[in-house]
């Protein structure tokens, strides 16, 4: 990346021009001081160095590094929304979105890699905004480190927006509302969440959509991102998502948690333009939805 110095940033050392007016990260900043890859007119500077109008601030990235555990592998990605920076895909069901030690394979992220191989894209996968394994929707992914740190700066500012559909159990009252309780890890397991005073603090917001004789469709928006929150949330005001056994859920009539992220909106790390992006429900959703339409008729 590069900038010609203008004369409003005259007198600016390099670590403050890139850290306030670039976003540049202080980790980020420490692997280009240590392999010398900030140049002010062709020639190796450091971060102190004090920058000229006129001058030519040139920043060479080091070359992404793919884990040696990270396997690329063909898979069909319903992509969304692709540029320079990001890429938005809408993930199915049942497919994780980073290998772990349960899923060490068939991950999105494997068949992200095996994406940019094919397109000759020349960096490792980094998550924005991490889905469960059976929660379809929208997902964020940035394609290199710097777009990465600028979108998570955004992030921990809540300025990343999404919403979800849900199918729940039962009828919510009041029909609209926040349910902000803390989040932590559930004593004595690795994987489950639970409301805990000292946890997280953690914000839900919802509003019912449509009715039906014991269930009810949701939208919901989150305003903090914490582990499995939809669920945890649904699930203490005794309202559990369809499908999620984890959290009480019944999966009588469909065996994954009925949720969804319907829609994404983010600031782009570059233009700055608001990006905003939309999803149909998953075809197991809107089956389920038309069986609770069904009965509702019947009855």
């Amino acid at each position: 990346m590069n900038w010609a110095i203008k004369k409003e940033h005259h007198g600016m050392i390099i670590r403050d021009f890139l850290q306030k007016n670039h976003g540049f990260s202080r980790r980020m900043l420490t692997t280009l001081k240590k392999d010398k890859r900030i140049l002010v007119n062709g020639a190796p500077q450091t971060v102190r160095f004090c920058l000229s109008e006129g001058d030519y601030l040139e920043v060479i990235f080091p070359r992404e590094t793919i884990g040696e555990n990270m396997v690329r592998e063909k898979m069909e990605l319903a992509i969304v929304y692709e540029d320079d920076a990001v890429i938005v895909l809408n993930k199915p069901a049942g497919i994780a979105t980073i290998p772990s030690q349960n899923h060490p394979t068939g991950t999105i992220a494997n068949g992200v890699l095996a994406y940019y191989e094919e397109n000759n894209i020349p960096h490792t996968i980094h998550v924005v905004t991490r889905l469960d394994r059976d929660t379809s929707g929208l997902l964020l992914i940035a394609k290199d480190r710097y777009s990465h740190s600028l979108l998570a700066t955004t992030q921990k500012q809540r300025a990343i927006k999404r919403k979800y559909q849900a199918i729940v159990k039962g009828h919510l009252e009041p029909m609209s509302g926040t349910i902000d309780a803390s989040i932590d890890r559930k004593e004595g397991s690795i994987i489950e969440r639970a409301v805990i005073e000292t946890g997280k603090r953690a914000i839900t917001h919802y509003k019912v959509i449509k009715e039906y004789a014991d269930t009810s469709l949701v939208e919901i928006e989150l305003e903090t991102g914490r582990t499995h929150q939809i669920r945890v949330h649904f699930s203490h005001i005794n309202h559990s998502l369809l499908g999620d056994d984890l959290y009480g859920g019944s999966i009588e009539r469909i065996e994954r948690q009925a949720l969804h992220c319907i829609e994404i909106s983010f600031e782009h790390p570059f233009t700055k333009e608001i990006i905003s992006l939309k999803s149909s429900l998953s075809e197991d959703m809107l089956d389920l939805i038309r069986e609770l339409e069904d009965e509702d008729q019947i009855n």
